[in-house]
């Protein structure tokens, strides 16, 4: 099988690019011609970004599973689409054929049906990563359902606001999930979300780690033995059929929740068609994947990157992906090189935190495992820096295999802006050329396209993109307001990324960071007003202002000032006492790392906090905070400054 859409070459690139800006209609249609259709689309493209307003492929029919596995069965059933290793080591791998795929897919769907489940409805999934969560995304995909991947590590709290957001009635779990030395009790987790919940009417649980359980009658039902069931429904004289729900070009898939810069999680919304094609264009380019080759990309399915680049995107280019279960360092920092040795690994796609913290534990965990097998390296989450991307390139790559720096959100579906790995030229730490489709431009704080270098030669600005790709969102589930105000409001015609962006003469993007109140932790983002919410619902807490500051192994950490009120235990005591009451409300990512106590903030006359003396002090910076006279107590500064922890 080869990939009409596939660019091979950088003259090539720069045709297609080209192309892409001048005449979008002609070269998406051409790529959407490369998949299977229940009926052609009437437009490839309406946009306006006032409303918004994006339909891509409008009035075709589709559904994403038969692109993503009935049209491979005919020259692949007997290949591999999953392959999956598990937490323990010693635990059997299982590989997953595209024909097993297609029968537990259907099988699943069945289930869902028999539960009740119709198209539209809203399934909440909340499993560790074993093949039944890919099962569970494809099986809602295929009757129409819309599905919202929770990651395992969320709290009770945070589960229940997403079920609220989406409306959600019917929920699928485990009875819990491995992760390195610990269990997970996933299905206690969610009996607490459902405390005082109406609206959900079963919850499906699968079983993983024989953790004791609650199951009530009339709501909990185990998967197993629902997919017994099923499986005489679906098979008939050896034949599996369900059939796939014909889908317009663009119902909603999924919604993924995303933190912003307000305390409430917003829930992305991705569409089938543009999904599907962007996460497939930009999977097979990217990577210069080619059949057979093993994808190996380490995020969680519950985070945009699982979904992309370990289900969706390689399944609609019939590759084969792996699923792990475990973490990089369990049982010891070489589990991740014993992965790529054990499965001949040709594609690794991991984050910097990753390879900063792998990079930490030196270079024995490598010694006698062969890597040889690797041709490309990626990384996604937040921008490398140098120092990681050359010990990737050395010791990883061997210096033989391209690095792939690719930046993107949970809002694009996919890459945005990378190199392709051996076509297009790579630049340590630099995210270098947009994607065919992508527009950015740069822009100042008034929204005028940045035109002056700095004296590096460089162009520095808000990244922005002009014009609309397949992939980007199109609402924010229940609240399009919300949409346009986080994206399309602050400048005029442009989508916002919310980060800011240098531009050099070759034309290449590096990323500087966020812009906005919004910290990227080890590659997730998570927005600061959550975590002050969080903090504020400590019983002796009166205020808190949240930052990020440099982390050498996450990126950014999460510093906290907090006024506290009350008298209870010591400082130390009462440092856990925040961090978990921030875990029982959001989840242990959520943690600040820092938590200074402070009399307090400084703040204007009008009452707004200003994060950005609070930001120089988290970074250690106390000389140059900026006039300060303006502020209603400047002395608290000084107190701040003295008592930097």
């Amino acid at each position: 099988m080869s990939y009409p859409y596939q660019i091979t070459s950088l003259e090539q690139y720069h045709i297609d690019y080209k192309k892409s800006v001048d005449d979008p209609e002609s070269f998406w249609g051409d790529v959407a011609g490369n998949f299977l259709w229940k009926k052609k689309w009437d437009s490839v493209l309406n946009w306006n970004f006032t409303e918004p307003k994006i339909e891509w492929f409008k009035g075709g029919k589709l559904n994403i599973t038969e692109n993503c596995i009935d049209r491979h069965l005919a020259t692949m059933a007997d290949k591999p689409a999953f392959i999956w290793e598990p937490n323990n080591p010693e635990e059997r791998v299982r590989t997953v054929t595209y024909a097993r795929l297609h029968k537990r897919v259907c099988q699943f769907a069945q289930v869902l049906k028999n539960n009740g489940v119709k198209k539209g409805d809203r399934v909440c999934i909340y499993m560790g990563m074993v093949p039944e969560l890919a099962y569970a995304v494809l099986g809602c995909a295929r009757i129409g359902a819309v599905h919202s991947v929770i990651f395992g590590g969320f709290s009770a709290q945070s589960i229940a606001d997403r079920l609220d957001d989406a409306g959600a009635e019917f929920i699928v779990t485990c009875d819990g999930a491995y992760r390195g030395e610990k269990v997970i009790p996933l299905k206690n987790v969610i009996d607490d979300a459902l405390i005082g919940n109406k609206t959900i009417k079963k919850v499906i649980v699968y079983t993983r780690t024989r953790t004791p359980v609650s199951m009530i009658k009339g709501r909990d039902v185990w998967w197993e033995d629902e997919m017994e069931y099923a499986e005489g429904q679906i098979e008939k004289d050896g034949v599996v059929s369900f059939p796939a729900e014909e889908m317009n070009a663009e119902d909603p898939l999924f919604i993924l929740y995303t933190s912003g810069s307000t305390g409430k999680p917003k829930g992305v919304v991705h569409t089938v068609a543009g999904y599907m094609i962007w996460t497939a264009y930009t999977f097979v380019n990217v990577f210069q994947y080619k059949p057979g080759q093993v994808h190996f990309c380490t995020a969680d399915i519950g985070w945009i990157t699982g979904h992309s680049y370990i289900v969706y995107g390689p399944l609609a280019a019939g590759a084969t992906s792996l699923i792990f279960e475990g973490i990089p360092t369990w049982p010891d920092a070489g589990r991740f090189w014993d992965v790529v040795d054990k499965h001949q690994v040709n594609i690794l796609y991991t984050a910097p935190t990753a390879i900063r913290s792998l990079m930490g534990f030196g270079l024995d965990p490598l010694k006698g495992k062969d890597l040889s097998s690797l041709k490309i390296l990626g990384t996604v989450g937040e921008p490398i820096n140098e120092e990681a991307w050359h010990w990737y390139n050395e010791h990883i790559g061997k210096k033989k295999c391209p690095i792939v720096d690719t930046w993107w959100q949970t809002e694009t579906a996919g890459v945005l802006i990378s190199n392709l790995a051996g076509i297009t030229p790579a630049k340590a730490s630099w995210a270098t050329l947009p994607m065919p489709g992508v527009q950015p431009i740069l822009v100042d704080e008034n929204g005028n396209e940045v035109t002056e270098k700095d004296e590096h030669g460089l162009l520095k600005g808000n990244l922005c993109i002009k014009a609309p790709w397949p992939g980007i969102l199109r609402t924010t589930y229940g609240d399009h307001e919300r949409c346009r105000t986080n994206y399309f409001a602050s400048y005029p015609n442009l989508y916002f990324t919310g980060d800011g962006a240098l531009k050099n003469e070759e034309g290449f993007y590096r990323i500087t960071g966020r812009v906005d109140d919004v910290l990227n932790v080890s590659g997730h983002r998570i927005g600061t007003a959550e975590v002050e919410n969080a903090i504020n619902m400590h019983a002796g807490v009166v205020e808190s202002a949240v930052v990020g500051y440099p982390h050498d192994i996450k990126g950014q950490g999460i510093y906290a000032f907090v006024i506290y009120n009350g008298h209870h235990g010591d400082e130390n005591m009462r440092r856990k006492d925040i961090l978990q009451t921030v875990t029982r409300v959001i989840g242990a990512i959520a943690k600040p790392d820092k938590i200074q106590f402070v009399t307090g903030l400084p703040k204007t006359r009008s009452g707004k906090i200003m994060r950005r003396i609070l930001r120089k002090i988290a970074e250690g910076e106390t000389e140059n905070l900026g006039d300060i006279s303006t502020l209603l107590e400047p002395g608290v500064v000084e107190e701040i400054k003295n008592g930097k922890v």
